[in-house]
């Protein structure tokens, strides 16, 4: 039997198998940050997966840029979650909330107070700009958060993870990737700090395990896991040594009984695909013998090279993003050897149905 068909017990978690639905922003919740009906549909339909990834949650409105993304930064958040979960639950499925707080990439058109948004230090994202329908608009210089900020957020973090629980979820993910605070937190290139959450990267790394610390608190470590995207330079966050930084990083992870590490491979920038994405790579295979738990491997893979991953021992679950999109019944094709449906981009953020719950199974 294929590997990656293959079940896998995960500390509480026992997998029907080793594909990961991995996290993608769909835009299609509600103006208040609530989840309905659609994404119910969506969630469902792909239950199949040994592991569903949520897209991205929100821990805060703060914490928030794009438009129509889900919340769990209120208790009115829980019972349209509660009933995904529920109709994952019911065809077997498992799903994590992945807990999100973007930083310096939202704008303060977006903000509650229409103040800029808080990042680590007053850098701006320079290299690309704030989408806005229908202009594009230049990122702003960031407020430095304070101390008492940075306390708050992680507050913010345990609470959002409560509430996760409450609604079923069955762990969470802390999103540490991708340029957003966390990600910010560790790279020099956003973080000018002299504080204690600045300088090397045990400074730079406190953020992240003072979140992990507080959601630890609410949800049993071996139900989280922690993303990190160690080669991209997504929304000009870099470091003159990503190796060490992601080294020091995974080292520190290791140890603390997590349910996984979660790492984007470097072929993958952001939410684009680029073979040159990552000017230095830090490559998974590298940082596997620094971490002693299960790691998931998403970016870019079919069925050969997740295999190969599987066979190697580099990663123990694999991840697909966009073919999730298009093919609801990802782990039946992969079975079947059934040919894959490609993605329509122009519906990735669209809203309604159409590109979402529209793709069909395979006839």
């Amino acid at each position: 039997m294929s590997s990656l068909l293959s079940p896998l017990r995960l500390g509480p978690w026992a997998l029907r198998n080793r594909v990961v639905m991995a996290p993608l922003t769909r835009s299609r919740a509600e103006a208040d940050a609530s989840a309905n009906e659609l994404m119910l549909r969506y969630y469902e339909q792909r239950a199949s997966a040994g592991l569903i990834v949520s897209e991205g949650i929100v821990v805060s409105p703060q914490g928030a840029s794009y438009r129509n993304v889900p919340g769990l930064f209120s208790d009115a958040h829980i019972a349209p979650w509660s009933a995904i979960t529920e109709a994952v639950h019911r065809r077997g499925g498992l799903i994590v909330a992945q807990l999100w707080h973007v930083g310096r990439q939202s704008h303060s058109s977006v903000q509650p107070d229409g103040a800029p948004p808080g990042g680590p230090s007053a850098v701006p994202i320079t290299g690309y700009s704030y989408y806005a329908r229908p202009d594009k608009l230049r990122f702003e210089t960031p407020r430095a958060l304070s101390t008492q900020e940075i306390r708050a957020i992680v507050g913010d973090f345990a609470a959002a993870a409560r509430r996760a629980i409450m609604a079923g979820f069955d762990g969470v993910e802390i999103h540490g990737a991708n340029g957003y605070l966390i990600d910010q937190f560790l790279h020099r290139s956003a973080n000018r700090r002299t504080d204690a959450y600045g300088g090397g990267p045990a400074g730079r790394s406190r953020f992240l395990h003072e979140v992990l610390e507080a959601v630890s608190v609410e949800v049993p470590t071996a139900r989280i896991g922690v993303r990190l995207s160690p080669s991209s330079t997504w929304m000009d966050v870099d470091d003159a040594d990503k190796p060490g930084l992601f080294s020091h990083v995974v080292s520190s992870l290791s140890g603390k009984g997590l349910g996984y590490l979660h790492l984007v491979e470097p072929n993958i920038a952001g939410a684009t695909d680029a073979s040159d994405a990552a000017p230095v790579r830090v490559d998974t295979s590298t940082l596997r013998p620094l971490f002693d738990g299960a790691l998931i491997s998403t970016g870019g893979h079919g069925t050969p090279s997740a295999e190969t991953l599987l066979a190697a021992g580099t990663a123990d679950l694999i991840g697909f993003g966009r073919p999730f999109i298009a093919n609801p019944d990802l782990v039946e094709r992969i079975s079947g050897a059934l040919p894959w449906a490609t993605p329509q981009p122009r519906t990735f953020y669209s809203g309604g149905a159409e590109g979402y719950t529209s793709y069909p199974a395979y006839a």
